[in-house]
């Protein structure tokens, strides 16, 4: 935080009824973990759009850069026992 008075960014996650996974929902800003929580509860399901709320304060993530995603990935291209074409599947096996 530049400012003493700022109060930190959270980003929030929100699961929907429907889903199983927690999509990306927005950020905002607030003093602490439960203000944030109940903040983005106000602000992104205004329509009971979710069953649960995760925030996360946004200096704490941390991602690749796309630029070097060729390098990134690279390593697990040459990793064919990753892939299920390697593998002879008995017939017994339908639909994996």
């Amino acid at each position: 935080m530049n400012n003493k008075n700022e109060w930190p960014l959270w980003e929030v996650f929100i699961r929907s009824k429907a889903g199983l996974d927690h999509k990306h929902a927005g950020s905002l800003h607030a003093a602490d973990e439960k203000m944030a929580i109940e903040n983005a509860r106000d602000v992104y399901t205004r329509r009971q759009e979710g069953v649960s709320i995760w925030v996360v304060e946004s200096k704490h993530i941390h991602a690749s850069d796309p630029d070097e995603s060729g390098s990134l990935y690279d390593p697990a291209n040459d990793k064919i026992y990753r892939h299920p074409t390697f593998y002879n599947l008995p017939e017994e096996v339908k639909y994996m």
